[in-house]
């Protein structure tokens, strides 16, 4: 897997970047980006043996290509990570394979479990689990063929961290009784398919678990993807440093690059101390911010009249101050951008 980067900067350049606009025009992501992104090998990293680095690395490079295409597929990762460390081995057998290659797509509904209070519940019912509630953010759908759905078991509703308990289930990404499907209109990566699920007795069988974590074992492998979110704001702002010395301002793409490296990191050293997390995401979102706004002054109308991608990369980087986004985080960007 040495090659990985290389693997992915050339679907970036051949097949994701040229078509970035277009999937934003049409709110489309063409099959051909996802068997791109499957042929290089690129559904598997979770499980391959890819270094930390090279793994952000991929998702930095394909978020620079096309932030829409990257943020479905990188929901991907989480399910492969959780498929491959389930105790539940007939569910691995099952659907690892697949997902590895790709054959299976696969998203994520992780956001009803993190909130205290939650907005998704689970309780416990004769061979498996009802699920009422709310999954505010569901990307993919449509797209996706599998779906970890996390959620807080009401048996532990009033247990502290260490006692409370979060369940993930894996189900099939579609229509179900009890679940009702509301599209989102997103500023940016509409493309994305993402959803609200509102859900009102969703029954579950019980062998679909993946995991029952505790709530604070299950907020630290937040913690990685925390870093790994962090990416889609490096990436739009690299695109934009490379545009803005395309656009002749040298000096200017200098400085980009010079903040991006500080940017980066700044987000690897806070894997190993998680209470600057969410200082580190902040710079890296008010960088992208900032690297589209000098984007915008590069190339002058040209970045209000017309579809010069400057336009595009406005809006995502404004998506990526919200995306993936924590009460922490936003209060560092409050902190920050005023100033």
């Amino acid at each position: 897997m040495g090659d990985v980067l290389d693997r992915a900067r050339a679907v970036a350049d051949d097949v994701l970047a040229p078509a970035a606009d277009e999937v934003d025009r049409t709110s489309t992501i063409p099959e051909g980006h996802l068997r791109a992104l499957a042929d290089a090998g690129l559904y598997g990293m979770a499980t391959a043996d890819v270094a930390f680095e090279d793994f952000v690395g991929v998702v930095e490079i394909l978020a620079g290509a096309c932030l829409t295409t990257t943020f479905t597929w990188m929901q991907h990762h989480g399910v492969v990570r959780g498929l491959s460390s389930t105790g539940n081995a007939a569910l691995r057998e099952r659907h690892l394979a697949d997902a590895v290659r790709g054959a299976t797509r696969c998203g994520v509904a992780f956001a009803g479990a993190i909130p205290q209070p939650p907005k998704l519940w689970a309780t416990a019912v004769d061979d498996g689990w009802r699920l009422d509630g709310v999954a505010p953010l569901v990307t993919g759908w449509g797209i996706v063929d599998l779906l970890q759905v996390s959620a807080r078991d009401a048996a532990t509703a009033d247990a502290d961290d260490e006692h409370a308990r979060v369940v993930s289930l894996l189900v099939p990404a579609e229509q179900a009784p009890g679940v009702t499907v509301h599209p989102l209109d997103l500023a940016a990566a509409n493309g994305s398919h993402t959803v609200r699920l509102d859900v009102d007795g969703w029954v579950v069988p019980a062998e679909a678990v993946v995991a029952t974590p505790s709530r604070a074992e299950f907020l630290a492998g937040q913690h990685f993807s925390a870093r790994i979110n962090g990416c889609l704001a490096l990436g739009v702002a690299g695109r934009c440093a490379t545009l803005v010395a395309e656009a002749g301002e040298a000096d200017a793409a200098a400085a980009l690059r010079k903040a991006l490296d500080a940017a980066r990191d700044d987000l690897d050293a806070a894997l190993a101390d998680g209470a600057r997390m969410p200082a580190a995401r902040a710079a890296a979102s008010s960088l992208a911010v900032r690297a589209a706004a000098t984007l915008t002054v590069a190339v002058g109308s040209r970045a209000i009249v017309g579809r010069h991608p400057a336009r595009r990369l406005a809006r995502e980087a404004a998506f990526t101050l919200v995306a993936a986004g924590r009460p922490e985080i936003r209060d560092e960007l409050l902190g920050v951008l005023p100033g």
